[in-house]
């Protein structure tokens, strides 16, 4: 498969790296990225030569979240559209967590809102020491909505309450604290430590992981239609409000929004 804003390469072991490949926007999830990522999740599912796939970012970030320029167009699209738009958001995020392939983060720098929500639908996500993390959505007058079910059954609701609403970045080290990141490590450190998360993989029947990793899902916080469905209404009401259109043009006049401290 051919793709613009990430990447796909897969070893003689059947190690796949998945890399977010928009460098010069910090990796922030476009429309056609989310369009390619959740391409991406149906095809390495179905490669039964893909027996552990990798997710990692190009350049200096992770993922910072929402593309914002795609959100500034909701602000003036109708409803019919911004639901559609919030759609595409909720099912990539369903397209990895239910990828029938053990998903591993390698986080090599910063991871915010829906980054946050990229490491949570892996099955276990391993960042280097000196990167930082935050939902940041309300800072902008926007709410983590369709990532909220991947975060709240990563970190569980008494963790997230405490970074949920805040908007507060907050480092590696508190980051394994609260659940999002199984270790963190130091930059050198990092290929050796998603390494040793993927070979035991190798040993394991692929069919019988595939049934672990749907049964894990299905014993744990459901994620149904009607959750994903939620989640979408809520980020397209929200959208739909003053405090969207002010938090979002403020980023792109430069200016603090109306709510900040002078």
């Amino acid at each position: 498969m051919s793709f613009e804003t990430i990447s796909i390469a897969t070893d003689g072991r059947g190690v796949a790296m998945l890399t977010l490949n928009r460098p010069d926007k910090h990796n922030a999830l476009s429309a056609q990225m989310l369009a390619e990522l959740t391409d991406a999740a149906a095809h390495l599912g179905a490669d039964a030569a893909v027996r552990v796939a990798v997710l990692t970012g190009a350049g200096k970030s992770f993922c910072a979240g929402g593309d914002l320029g795609w959100m500034r167009e909701q602000m003036q699209a109708d409803a019919a559209t911004r639901a559609r738009e919030a759609a595409k958001l909720a099912h990539m995020l369903q397209a990895l967590n239910t990828m029938p392939k053990p998903l591993i983060g390698a986080l090599q720098g910063n991871a915010f809102g829906g980054g946050v929500g990229m490491a949570s639908v892996c099955d276990v996500a391993i960042g280097v020491d000196s990167l930082r993390m935050g939902l940041t959505e309300t800072r902008l007058g926007i709410i983590p909505a369709t990532i909220g079910p991947y975060v709240l059954a990563r970190m569980g609701e008494g963790r997230a309450r405490r970074v949920f609403m805040s908007a507060r970045l907050f480092d590696a080290h508190e980051a394994v604290s609260l659940g999002l990141l199984a270790r963190a490590v130091p930059r050198d450190d990092l290929d050796a430590a998603v390494e040793a998360e993927v070979v035991p993989y190798l040993s394991c029947a692929p069919g019988a992981v595939a049934e672990a990793k749907a049964l894990a899902r299905a014993l744990g916080p459901r994620i149904d239609a009607d959750t994903i469905d939620m989640t979408i209404k809520a980020l397209k009401q929200r959208w739909e409000t003053e405090e969207a259109a002010e938090g979002i043009g403020a980023f792109f006049d430069k200016r603090p929004a109306a709510w900040m401290p002078e």
